[in-house]
């Protein structure tokens, strides 16, 4: 069997490869003070968690990645490289872009790293096919030489180089295996589980306070057992919150629990949620959270997510695609770079406040303008203004207006 056949889409890599993924598959992960085992498909349950990697993964596969090529101070997009089409359009047959970014991103949020097996003809890669990150095992030798053991389904290994082997690394402290998030904040994300699962419970045995059954007689069994019976049958659940209670035999209720909110369970709740996006640098608002945001500091807010938590991850992936997937006579002359400006597709104010600064200034013409807004160039379209107070020459115009007087 081919080594690329083992990388095809009807033979995937086998999931099951470490003790962690074994005990992950049958229910347990990561060990936590509050008693609950956190793998990455459970951290995913917690609501916060979702979002905050949703977050992440779809902001990352909106950008389009591009490649150019710079010639002298010339850059243009290099729209005749084959990794071009890769970056921009699909990595593979059965894979958009978007995509890709989104599962990239996901690996790293959830795993803290991320693979893809290189498909290449006459050394140029052609196709990208990712592979679970649990199935890989990466190794540095003696000579400081990446070697990746990969476990396929059919139950074969195989140690690959970083030649076959496309890695992208989240925050690392060997520089080459990436922190895995849920690992690290298994502590936090299990109290957000537990918070949830107390809150769950405590409606599905009754949103009311809980109490006591008093009585100054003394109960048969069968009248212990036929009360316990009727109890939980007439008043236990949501659905029997608000039934009249029938008491017998001087039997008197007494609530003793406290609410959930003076034992500050909401307070738990909602620090716990903070926590999470201060794990993955999302801002609050971003999952829903509009408890601190205002109409003063959302905007900053939103600058602040681009700056310190998408712009890490597209430096990253730039960086890993210029030596990872470039040749080295091609490093140098072509690099990749995500478009972040398309975090403003939506917004038609901003961008044309942009677009009317930058030809004012003389940074765009018109026409590049409307190219950025997919319209077709216009006759006179291509000058660059240049302010007069800004000219290399003022007197020269000084003279000029002297002479027209």
């Amino acid at each position: 069997m081919g080594l690329f056949s083992w990388f095809s889409r009807k033979s995937s890599v086998e999931i099951i490869d470490t003790p962690d993924k074994l005990a992950a598959v049958v229910g347990y992960g990561h060990d936590t003070y509050t008693g609950r085992a956190v793998s990455s498909s459970q951290a995913m349950q917690l609501t916060t968690v979702f979002a905050c990697v949703r977050v992440l993964s779809e902001s990352m596969g909106m950008l389009p990645c591009k490649l150019f090529e710079q010639t002298d101070r010339i850059r243009k997009p290099a729209t005749k490289h084959k990794l071009y089409s890769l970056l921009t359009i699909a990595p593979n047959d059965y894979m958009t872009a978007q995509e890709f970014w989104e599962l990239l991103m996901v690996c790293l949020c959830l795993r803290g790293n991320f693979y893809a097996y290189k498909v290449k003809v006459m050394g140029e890669v052609v196709e990208l096919l990712p592979i679970d990150p649990g199935a890989v095992t990466p190794t540095l030798d003696t000579d400081y030489e990446p070697s990746y053991q990969v476990k396929f389904k059919n139950g074969t290994t195989e140690t690959l180089t970083q030649d076959d082997i496309w890695h992208v690394r989240g925050l690392t402290l060997d520089g080459l295996t990436g922190l895995n998030p849920v690992a690290y904040a298994r502590e936090a994300i299990a109290l957000g589980l537990a918070t949830e699962e107390h809150g769950a419970r405590m409606f599905k045995n009754g949103a009311t306070p809980t109490g006591i059954l008093k009585t100054a007689e003394s109960l048969s069994d069968t009248a212990f057992n036929r009360l316990k019976e009727q109890f939980q049958e007439n008043h236990q659940g949501m659905a029997n919150s608000h039934k009249p209670m029938i008491l017998e035999m001087g039997l008197d209720w007494k609530p003793i629990s406290l609410n959930a909110e003076d034992s500050q369970f909401l307070e738990t709740r909602k620090f716990q949620r903070d926590e999470i996006c201060a794990i993955y640098r999302v801002p609050p608002h971003l999952v829903a959270n509009l408890e601190k945001a205002s109409f003063n500091n959302i905007e900053e807010l939103g600058l602040s997510f681009v700056n310190y938590g998408l712009v890490s991850y597209m430096t990253r992936i730039e960086s890993r695609i210029n030596v990872g997937l470039l040749k080295p006579s091609d490093r140098g002359r072509y690099y990749a770079k995500f478009n972040a400006a398309a975090l403003l597709r939506g917004n038609l104010k901003a961008r044309y406040e942009s677009y009317g600064q930058g030809i004012n200034w003389g940074i765009l013409s018109p026409n590049d303008c409307r190219e950025l807004e997919d319209m077709n160039p216009r006759e006179g379209g291509d000058h660059y203004l240049t302010p007069l107070n800004m000219t290399t020459n003022p007197e020269s115009n000084n003279n000029a207006d002297k002479e027209t007087a």
